[in-house]
């Protein structure tokens, strides 16, 4: 029964978690601790973020009406199912993760316990993000010979909110899809190169390589292409999330559309044999070796042939029969001690004259098929067998023994390499050679120490920038030490070739040894760099830390390593470099951001970097990086670093001082007869070293109208009026001032009608923090309404409302007109308004009681004229009609009295008149001006439609009676 002891434990995977929609999620659950049967059962639910405290079940094992109906279709459809690994371990399965799977998921067990004890559920959050990986590689159809080389581009790029990796990779599927694609080379999200089964000999020899260009674009190159080769080629990308459990999950992949590759094959018939007419010699005796190529059609084919000795090259002929020696048997070959030539183009011989022990060993001979003298890259390439020629020495051996005791270091550290010779009875000569394992075949001369202890260095090591000074230095004991200050990266790997001289009766005997040495590249060894912060946002005044975590497997006490830290204040803004700290523990603080210097504190751990802000301004909100570089150990100066990482952003919040402001909300209204009006802004609360602007706001009469702005009165006092109130005339009539510590007022001098509607003011709360104002919060008044008290006495106007049809370019004439006549003693001002579309009245024009004429509109002024035919007339007349003058008109009539010689003028009376709605049309339209002219005319066009429709009607009636009849 599966009985155990102990308390019920359930565990589920460890949250949050990060995938991507529409892909297929799993999340583990399980159960130990427990009573009763081995086979536990599981339910599953979720907590939407909408409603955090309300269970919605998902689905059970045991119970098939456990899902509510939002998940039942999907768990029905194996949409959403459980898939049991154990008798008490479930995975659940969403196949297409949807937006609204995010949550916080619950695992319970029932119980079967014979009493409570332990836990029964454990929940895990899951968060579902955006597929942002894209991946694109141009299809083509390439049709290649044998020994040519492809090279392909595939475009890659992410752009996900959280810290991922990318991993990309070639695959090759064959035939017509039936079989699985073949691993080409992929870039893993460790940033390791790894190819696949049928390619790590040819990625080993170069002939296969990935290079990065820029930051999306990855080339695939393949050099020599094989018929093995064809088929279909395609790049595939994943992006990679590291769980909270510091698991990497794969949480998108995509992969590119394919190429189509052809390799045309071409024929093998070269043989290549290898002869010699004698293998055993003596030293002193002279060695002949004769490579034969055996070819169809040989003498219009062209051939490059490479003499090697232990597989290492000796000589070459290339096709034109040029002849090229390696650098050890270039001085033999001038002192005629060698001799290669090419008889034939199928015939190739290499004599040595007088051979020494250091020429015996296996000889081979290469031949390479080129299409054409100058070609780089072969048809195919043919070895011959190996042939051992053995030399006899003439005199005492001596014995030669290499070592290192550095066999594996990282780069930068020294390379010591040992070779003891022994048994030499005269003078000893030693040479160093460096034999890359990227180029097999090749080496590369170190050192070399003459007879009588000369020392020259390798044209490659020679200035000691690169690996330092080296030293080569012999001990009593016969031991000639090598020593490489610095290694530079892993090419510097590999063996390392000892070969001892000896002199004597004029006559020479080498021998030879190797030691194998690995060097780990510091860009190999993973550097990678992560930010955080214990807190995200902070207050002002508050202190806060960010932490740049860096993984590598050796620590920052152990190499040259410096911390950028870059600050980026705004998310569309430049990154601006805030501190850098050099291994030499300098620091350079930057210019762009100077406030940072004397708040923040540099720290440096074992595998950390740390940087301390005191004193959180709000300038200091934004997004924050390191960037970390390490150099190779025992080179100074530093020149460019082995490697270097930048750590993903992490973003401060800077939260400002809470605003206490209150505006007093209350609406009220101001009524006046004329003159200047004054509307009040009431602060009730704020704090005492805050600064305010206020905006002052009006809403015309209109129900729908916009709020327009009156003027802005910053907290320095700086006066900014709308586009509505930006002319002189209406600068000198509203104005701002604050009356007092809390009170503001709008000062509105000469108010008319037009002034009418509900004004209220938004004060905004500054504040001065160190390094400038800063806005804390705003509040917004009641409405004030304007409303003006007319006398008791009206004038009588005409208030017909009319429409007026003018063609553009003509006059039109606005009537405007006094019924009966004014009182004896008084005068008459007139002020014209245009109703605009924002709703609010604008003054055209003013006639004061004193004769005097104000233009408001000043651009209009040349175009408006009251002519007034009568004293009571006050039409107006607007000239050179525009389409822009459409709208409605009004006039306001005021009467005015003095009440005794030199005393003020009051108003008695006032009347408005009606609206006259003004429609300019094109000049064309003449037919439709005539029309609209003549209101029978246009009485007769607009009833002549009725008239039809009754006279068709009463004779469709008339039919149907006579038709009854």
């Amino acid at each position: 029964t599966g009985l155990t002891t102990g308390q019920r434990a359930v565990t589920v995977q460890k949250g949050p978690l990060y995938r991507v929609r529409g892909s297929h999620v799993t999340l583990w659950c399980k159960v130990s601790g427990y009573q009763g049967p081995a086979e536990q059962n599981f339910q599953w639910s979720i907590y939407l973020p909408s409603a955090p405290e309300r269970e919605v079940q998902i689905v059970s094992t045991v119970d098939p009406s456990f899902p509510y109906a939002i998940y039942t279709q999907r768990v029905r459809g194996r949409g959403i199912f459980v898939e049991r690994l154990q008798g008490d371990a479930v995975l659940l399965h969403i196949t297409e993760l949807q937006d609204r799977d995010a949550g916080e998921y619950e695992c319970h067990t029932p119980n079967t316990d014979e009493r409570y004890l332990g836990t029964y559920s454990a929940k895990t959050n899951l968060s579902v993000i955006a597929d942002m990986l894209l991946a694109s590689m141009a299809p083509q159809a390439l049709t290649l010979t044998e020994g040519d080389a492809v090279e392909l581009t595939c475009e890659v790029s992410k752009s996900t909110a959280q810290h991922t990796h990318l991993s990309v990779g070639w695959y090759l599927l064959q035939g017509a899809g039936e079989h699985q694609a073949e691993e080409v080379l992929t870039l893993s999200k460790d940033f390791i190169l790894k190819p696949g089964p049928s390619y790590e000999q040819r990625f080993l020899e170069g002939d296969v390589r990935l290079n990065k260009v820029g930051n999306t674009t990855y080339k695939l190159f393949v050099g020599g292409v094989k018929p093995s080769d064809q088929g279909q080629l395609y790049c595939e990308a994943a992006e990679w999330i590291e769980d909270p459990d510091e698991t990497w999950k794969d949480i998108s992949r995509k992969q590119t559309e394919r190429t189509s590759l052809a390799v045309v094959s071409q024929g093998r018939d070269v043989s290549v044999e290898i002869a010699a007419a004698e293998r055993s010699l003596s030293e002193g005796d002279t060695l002949q070796l004769n490579c034969m190529v055996g070819a169809q059609k040989s003498s219009s084919r062209h051939f490059k042939v490479i003499w090697l000795l232990d597989s290492v090259e000796v000589a070459r002929v290339d096709p034109h029969g040029v002849l090229i020696w390696e650098e050890e048997y270039e001085e033999r070959a001038k002192l005629g001690q060698l001799r290669a030539f090419k008889p034939s183009n199928t015939v190739y011989v290499l004599t040595i004259y007088e051979v020494g022990l250091r020429d015996k060993g296996t000889y081979q001979c290469s031949v390479s098929e080129m299409k054409t003298p100058g070609d780089l890259h072969s048809i195919q390439t043919n070895v011959s067998s190996g042939i051992q020629v053995s030399v006899m020495p003439v005199g005492d051996r001596m014995r030669l023994s290499v070592s290192t005791s550095t066999p594996r270091v990282t780069a930068g550290d020294a390379l010591i390499l040992h070779c003891e010779v022994q048994g030499a009875t005269g003078p000893v000569s030693v040479r160093w050679w460096h034999l890359p394992p990227q180029h097999p075949g090749h080496r590369v001369l170190v050192a070399t120490m003459e007879r009588d202890g000369t020392l020259s260095l390798g044209s490659t090591y020679q200035g000691g920038q690169t690996w330092g000074s080296l030293r080569l230095e012999k001990e009593s004991s016969g031991t000639f030490t090598l020593v490489i200050p610095s290694t530079l990266d892993e090419d510097d790997g590999g063996q390392y070739r000892c070969e001892a001289t000896q002199w004597a009766r004029g006559r020479n005997w080498t021998e030879k040894g190797e030691a194998a040495v690995t060097v780990i590249s510091m860009a190999g060894l993973g550097l990678h760099a992560t930010l955080r912060s214990r807190i995200a946002t902070v207050r002002y005044g508050q202190s806060f830390e960010l932490v740049c975590q860096v993984n590598t497997s050796y620590t920052l006490e152990e190499v040259p390593a410096s911390v950028r830290w870059l600050f980026q204040p705004s998310p569309t803004g430049a990154s601006h470099e805030l501190v850098r700290a050099f291994p030499s523990g300098t620091v350079l603080w930057g210019t762009a951001q100077p406030r940072f210097q004397g708040r923040a504190q540099l720290a440096k751990a074992d595998t950390s970097f740390r940087l301390h802000i005191h004193n959180a301004l709000p300038a200091d909100e934004g997004t924050y990086q390191c960037e970390v570089e390490v150099w190779r150990r025992n080179i100074l100066p530093l020149g460019q670093p082995a490697a270097s990482t930048r750590s993903n952003a992490v973003g401060i919040k800077v939260v400002l001082p809470e605003s206490k402001l209150q505006v007093a909300t209350k609406d009220s209204s101001v009524e006046i007869a004329s003159g200047n009006a004054a509307i009040e802004c009431r602060i009730e609360f704020a704090q005492n070293n805050s600064q305010f602007a206020v905006t002052w706001y009006l809403l015309p009469p209109l129900a729908d109208a916009t709020p327009l702005q009156v003027v802005r009165a910053s907290y320095s006092s700086i006066l900014e009026y709308g586009s509505e109130f930006s002319s002189p005339a209406q600068k000198s009539r509203f104005l701002s001032q604050r009356v007092s510590s809390n009170v503001f007022q709008l000062q509105i001098l000469s108010a008319n009608l037009g002034d009418q509607g509900r004004y209220y003011c938004v004060v905004e709360e500054w504040l001065w923090l160190v390094d400038g104002w800063y806005k804390l919060g705003e509040g917004t008044s009641g409405r004030t309404t304007l409303k003006f008290k007319l006398p008791g006495e009206q004038l009588q106007m005409e208030r017909t409302n009319h429409s007026l049809l003018a063609r553009e370019g003509e006059e039109a004439t606005l009537p405007c007109r006094l019924q009966g006549a004014h009182l004896p003693g008084t005068q008459l001002s007139a002020t014209w308004f245009w109703v605009k579309s924002n709703g609010r009245d604008s003054a055209l024009l003013t006639l004061s009681y004193d004769g005097t004429m104000e233009y408001p509109q000043e651009q209009l002024a040349r175009r408006l004229y009251l002519r007034r035919p009568s004293a009571g007339d006050f039409s107006l007349t607007l000239s050179s009609l525009e389409r822009g003058d459409a709208g409605v008109y009004f006039c306001q009539l005021q009467q005015w009295q003095q009440q005794s010689e030199g005393k003020d003028w009051i108003l008695r009376a006032s009347a408005r008149s009606g609206y006259t709605q003004l429609t300019p049309i094109p000049p064309e339209s003449t037919v439709l001006s005539r029309i609209c002219s003549s209101p029978s005319l246009l009485n007769f066009i607009l009833y002549l439609p009725l008239v039809l429709i009754l006279l068709l009607a009463l004779a469709v009636f008339c039919w149907y009676c006579k038709f009854r009849k």
